[in-house]
């Protein structure tokens, strides 16, 4: 994986992880807790696709790696949710 498609990636990411935040209504932090919101979300939602045997809507593959982006943001919801009423984050 080069640079560029990282880069792609990480960009993928934060965007998944603000979508997630904007549906929700809390706010976990900036543009890095954003990235790893979205890789997580990815990680939950397509541990979940699978589980259920679901497919992967709206895949992007950059330099071998799949990332699926509606279920990175179903996974982010669920994961900013969760962290959101445990820790009580800041609403908007």
């Amino acid at each position: 994986m080069s640079i560029l498609q990282f880069l792609l990636l990480w960009i993928i990411a934060a965007l998944c992880g603000a979508v997630a935040q904007s549906i929700t209504g809390y706010s976990m932090g900036g543009c890095l807790a954003s990235t790893a919101i979205g890789f997580i979300g990815a990680i939950l939602g397509q541990w979940f696709a699978q589980t259920a045997d679901l497919p992967l809507y709206y895949t992007v593959t950059l330099g071998g790696e799949v990332f699926p982006v509606v279920w990175a943001i179903i996974g982010s919801v669920v994961f900013v949710l969760v962290v959101g009423l445990i820790t009580r984050g800041r609403r908007r």
